[in-house]
């Protein structure tokens, strides 16, 4: 699945503040429901956070990649937030987090659903989108930045 059909552009907060980890998960949360009305924030927060307590999602070079199944969906909704501020989430090199992309799939997941976490995984292992991600002051130039570089990568890859 394309990347702009995962992420949606009011998917996209550029600079948003986050307190910890678990106020992080509960603005994930808000910009998840935005394109599945159906589902609660409070579930897909309490999932997130279901998640975390399995093993800490935070990536290395200060990413975080928060991820869950939900009942009650049949596609990959993610959301994309650049903090004004790196927040502790409990990464495996320890450093900070800014850059954190929420993702949510459907309980029972698929080989689609597979490649879309995959592909989320690929962007954010790339220290040079990662910094460019960071240059943005916008939610919109984070978002084009996101698929302009997700569209890169397939090219590059797929061809």
């Amino acid at each position: 699945m394309a990347l702009q059909e995962i992420i949606k552009s009011d998917g996209v907060l550029c600079n948003a503040t986050a307190r910890s980890k678990k106020h992080c998960l509960e603005i994930l949360s808000e910009l998840l429901v935005r394109n599945i009305p159906d589902v609660a924030s409070d579930d897909i927060f309490e999932c997130l956070i279901g998640r975390e307590r399995l093993g800490c999602t935070g990536l290395d070079k200060g990413a975080a990649f928060p991820h869950c199944r939900i009942k009650g969906i049949d596609q990959s909704v993610a959301v994309l937030i650049k903090l004004s501020e790196p927040i502790d989430f409990d990464s495996p090199d320890g450093e900070p987090v800014d850059l954190v992309v929420g993702m949510i799939v459907p309980e029972d997941v698929n080989d689609q659903h597979r490649g879309d976490v995959e592909l989320i995984a690929q962007l954010l292992a790339d220290a040079g989108l990662r910094a460019r991600l960071r240059e943005m002051n916008s939610s919109s130039d984070l978002y084009n930045t996101l698929i302009n570089s997700a569209e890169m990568t397939c090219q590059a890859n797929c061809a």
